[in-house]
């Protein structure tokens, strides 16, 4: 490991500085512009007119998640063109930036031992990131391909559940025994060059590998060489069991606000390590999971092939169809009460609209507090408590607007108190829906943010509907 002093040369010399300003004036182009449609438009240019060199020239200067987004910005049909084009700039760490679907395509151009290669490069939840989803027959032509420690721990990992932190943790740290001081630590860090550069604690292990401890990095560079491990090493430490879900590590990482933390397998022995670079990761791609799962949407890729979002799509609206069909019905069974006051029709739209806004606010905050495991069962019937009075309150507020509104409009106040009393006693349904369908859902294992919003739409409108026309079928006939 090399020491710099106050003497050490600049990375980059004024000569080449002045050629990276060069480069640029010639591209025309500077930070703000890159990928940026003129810019994608220049590099398809290249690539079309056979200009491999312009190509790479343009996007040499890119980061690999910048070249991985242009990638993906690129038509699909032109997507192989491009990337052959761009050669070895389309990297390891260019695909493990990749979004899946794109990632899949460029893979399928590629013979199993580049895969391998660019696998072998990348730490381990990369790699399994890029191999996990081939079909099986490409998985273990590509594993033949590997390294026999590569595949060893590509393979381990595979062995895990999809979305398990076994899954996500990189099998490359450094872990010492307590019986170390910091100078053998440090002696040790720059003697052996064969372990991990990314790394920022150092975890203590005793006699089975079993983690008794952690050590920032930062504490054995500034602590004297003759302290010991174990008295310099922090204890207490979250340990994540190899077989968690990906969603709770995330959770534990923001709770416990942790950089770095350590996996262990059912013995307890230490087994591999996570970042918060990967939970951050994690994190995004679960809290847009749940807001594309209450509306149906599915994954809402832009890159997921047409027929499979139209499926995922249509699904849910034939289910959304029949609750609409539900409260249809509930409608036919008051026509001769709409008939006797036409202006019912135009009104009940607004109590079911209502409503159903109600159940989805409500809703929202139950699926998010469901997903951090802020409801547990000691707090659940405090939960549908405090929603409850919110939604009473509220629906009092609106029923006094809309029952003051609408005898201004229309001055019947008969009307105007079952309008009134609906859209409170509606705001209440939704409210109790709101907070329980998800709830049960739950605790019938079945994710809430998937079916939710039917089941709440369906008790909105229908209940609403019930609700009002019963009123006014009572009260006005």
């Amino acid at each position: 490991m090399s020491e710099r002093g106050d003497t050490a040369e600049p990375l980059v010399h004024g000569e080449e500085f002045d050629d990276i300003l060069i480069d640029q004036a010639e591209t025309g182009l500077d930070e703000d512009d890159r990928l940026k449609p003129e810019f994608l438009t220049a590099v398809l240019d290249a690539v079309e007119d056979g200009d491999s060199e312009a190509a790479r020239d343009l996007v040499s200067p890119l980061h690999p998640a910048d070249i991985a987004d242009l990638l993906e910005l690129t038509p699909s049909e032109r997507r192989g063109a491009v990337a052959a084009a761009l050669g070895d700039l389309v990297g390891a760490e260019v695909l493990s930036e990749l979004n899946d679907y794109v990632r899949d395509d460029l893979i399928g151009a590629l013979a199993p031992e580049q895969v391998a290669e660019f696998a072998a490069e990348l730490d381990t939840d990369d790699a399994v990131a890029i191999i996990e989803d081939m079909e099986e027959a490409d998985q273990q032509a590509v594993l033949d391909a590997m390294e026999p420690e590569d595949r060893a721990a590509i393979q381990s990992a595979l062995s895990y559940p999809e979305e398990s932190a076994g899954r996500l943790m990189q099998r490359d740290l450094v872990a010492v025994p307590e019986h170390m001081t910091v100078g053998q630590v440090i002696d040790y860090l720059r003697d052996n060059q064969d372990l991990t550069r990314d790394f920022w604690e150092i975890f203590v292990v005793d006699a089975a590998h079993k983690p008794i401890g952690t050590c920032q990095l930062s504490w054995v560079l500034t602590c004297p060489r003759g302290i010991a491990m174990a008295d310099l090493m922090k204890r207490e430490q979250t340990l994540i069991p190899v077989d968690m879900d990906q969603e709770e590590v995330a959770l534990r990482f923001q709770k416990y606000a942790l950089i770095s933390a350590a996996v262990v397998d059912g013995s307890g022995r230490l087994v591999g390590m996570i970042t918060v670079d990967d939970v951050v990761h994690i994190i995004s791609e679960e809290a847009g999971e749940d807001i594309l799962r209450l509306s149906g949407a599915g994954e809402g890729d832009i890159n997921q092939p047409i027929l499979m979002t139209v499926r995922t799509r249509l699904v849910w609206l034939v289910v959304n169809l029949g609750t609409a069909m539900i409260a249809a019905s509930v409608v036919g069974l008051f026509e001769k009460t709409i008939e006797h006051l036409a202006l019912l029709a135009a009104l009940m739209g607004i109590v079911s609209g209502m409503g159903g806004n109600a159940g989805t606010q409500t809703l929202a905050v139950m699926v998010r507090a469901i997903a951090t495991n802020q409801v547990t069962s000691s707090n659940t019937m405090r939960m549908i408590g405090r929603e409850f009075r919110i939604a009473a309150t509220n629906g009092s507020v609106l029923g006094v607007l809309i029952g003051i509104g609408s005898y201004l409009v229309y001055g019947q106040l008969g009307l105007s108190l079952v309008f009134a009393a609906a859209i409170l006693i509606n705001n209440m349904v939704a409210g109790l829906a709101g907070v329980l369908i998800p709830v049960t859902l739950d605790r019938s294992n079945i994710d809430p943010a998937v079916s939710s919003a039917v089941f709440v739409t369906m008790m909105t409108d229908s209940l609403g509907f019930f609700t009002f026309l019963g009123l006014a079928t009572i009260f006005l006939t």
